[in-house]
């Protein structure tokens, strides 16, 4: 569950797969080293890793991100150095890598941009219509790519939602620089108010 103080975001209600419409579940950085190891890993990420697992169990299709970085990503000028692509920090971490049959690697914060998704958007989806949105950093990666979403099916005329359940998304906390529950807040709040719904989580079905 993100980690927000209590009733900040008011009361959030379940969603089930079979209220929804060709869903595709988008996976954002559930990688070692923002979870086991590195700059910018929190272990406490991890505790959003089984209601994922619960939601890719009811076989609904899948799309996995990878911070992948360049050696010399203009990213570090920004962030700690992190993910480096063949480093360990850069793989799906262990608790849902069998999940992970289609990884897309990105270089930067945004995966709306990677050369892969944006073959995607074209080629395939679409096959799919309401986006669900999980992962990390709430309020950095995940955001990004959720208002990128919501905004491209505005720009498109698309029907179709897109959706962060709130038990399947978490940022990082370090003291003094980067609090969790107000990142977690801000970012929740900030995607609601642009569009995009929020639930507790999403289950198979009543």
């Amino acid at each position: 569950m993100a980690r927000v103080h209590d009733q900040s975001l008011g009361i959030l209600e379940n969603k089930y797969l079979s209220q929804l419409h060709k869903p595709l579940v988008i996976v954002i950085d559930m990688v070692k080293g923002f979870v086991y190891e590195g700059a910018l890993h929190d272990a406490a990420i991890a505790d959003i890793a089984a209601p994922i697992r619960q939601l890719l169990d009811s076989g609904v299709s899948r799309i996995f991100f990878a911070d992948c970085h360049t050696d010399s990503a203009v990213e570090f000028a920004s962030y700690p150095k992190h993910c480096v692509k063949g480093t360990s920090e850069s793989e799906i971490i262990e608790e849902l890598k069998p999940y992970a049959e289609r990884i897309l690697e990105k270089n930067s914060t945004n995966g709306f941009i990677s050369d892969g998704w944006q073959d995607f958007l074209k080629d395939s989806l679409s096959d799919y219509e309401d986006i669900i949105v999980t992962g990390c950093c709430t309020d950095i990666c995940v955001m990004q790519f959720a208002l990128c979403m919501r905004t491209w099916l505005n720009d498109q005329n698309r029907s179709g939602r897109v959706i962060i359940p709130v038990d399947m998304v978490d940022t990082y906390h370090i003291d003094d620089i980067h609090d969790v529950n107000a990142c977690n807040l801000f970012a929740l709040n900030n995607m609601k108010m642009n569009g995009i719904e929020l639930c507790k989580t999403v289950e198979k079905g009543l």
